[in-house]
């Protein structure tokens, strides 16, 4: 049975590695969205009449509305959302510019929840779906100068956390998915970047000016990270709640949380003596 995938920020990166391959499977129909029309152009080699493309700024309420029944009048519903659309930022907390900051929790976190919104109406009359929410290791655990970045992803981590409770007997999976560093312009174009001049932190000035001249060196492979979301959201086994991909996502979300966990073992008297009367 063919089903519809609405994957939006497909111009690059992950998304675009997404599409395409989507694109190229014979029981999909694909709903490509970007800023600029002229940024899907790519998907033009491989369109038989199961793809629709959509301009799409998440944080433009008519353009998430208008690319929804875009959606639903070509291809009948909406089967699989890929919140995939985010922008990055490197800065100290002390240093960060506000407005930069809150343009960032418009995109990663409010543009993401207004596009799931949008789709959930579908999913419930259906009475299935998947939804796939792109949150980053830094989500699971954080560094210094990526602290807003993080509490972006810190955001979607617990939203997405609720949303599988509340729609588990709806026959709606939602996966969080938490990539390591990889080969896209994320720190790159994608990343807006204030370099430290307080010289109490002049020994992060290097870890931000560095970001551009280190893009693409990243370990992760955007094209096989593509393909292993693919994987699990089309596997007859169960949706995985969490999918981090790469070593830091994996190795350091598990030396952080044993962290955590050892922190919270170690204070567990202090704790249950908060309810005491």
């Amino acid at each position: 049975m063919t089903k519809t995938w609405l994957v939006t920020g497909t111009s690059s990166g992950f998304g675009r590695e997404l599409a395409t391959l989507l694109a190229q499977q014979s029981d999909i129909n694909l709903v490509a969205t970007a800023r600029k029309m002229t940024d899907l152009a790519y998907l033009d080699t491989y369109d038989h009449g199961q793809i629709a493309k959509s301009l799409l700024d998440v944080t433009v309420a008519d353009q998430i509305t208008a690319t929804v029944q875009l959606a639903q009048d070509r291809f009948g519903g909406i089967d699989v959302l890929v919140n995939n659309a985010g922008l990055g930022y490197f800065a100290t907390i002390e240093e960060s510019d506000t407005a930069a900051v809150r343009h960032l929790f418009d995109v990663n976190v409010f543009g993401l929840a207004a596009m799931t919104k949008a789709v959930l109406p579908i999913m419930r009359g259906q009475h299935a779906g998947t939804i796939v929410n792109l949150s980053s290791a830094l989500g699971l655990v954080t560094l210094p100068t990526m602290g807003y970045y993080s509490a972006t992803k810190f955001a979607v981590e617990g939203y997405s956390q609720a949303l599988q409770q509340e729609v588990a007997n709806l026959g709606i999976d939602v996966m969080i998915v938490e990539p390591s560093g990889a080969r896209t312009n994320w720190a790159g174009a994608s990343s807006q970047k204030d370099v430290p001049t307080i010289a109490d932190y002049d020994q992060f000035k290097a870890q931000v000016a560095g970001t551009d001249a280190s893009a693409g060196s990243e370990p992760g492979d955007p094209r096989q990270i593509a393909k292993l979301i693919f994987e699990q959201v089309t596997s007859t086994q169960p949706t995985p709640k969490h999918l981090p991909l790469g070593h830091f996502a994996s190795a350091g979300a598990q030396a952080h949380l044993n962290d955590l966990l050892a922190e919270i073992k170690n204070l567990s008297a202090i704790s249950e003596s908060a309810d005491q009367a």
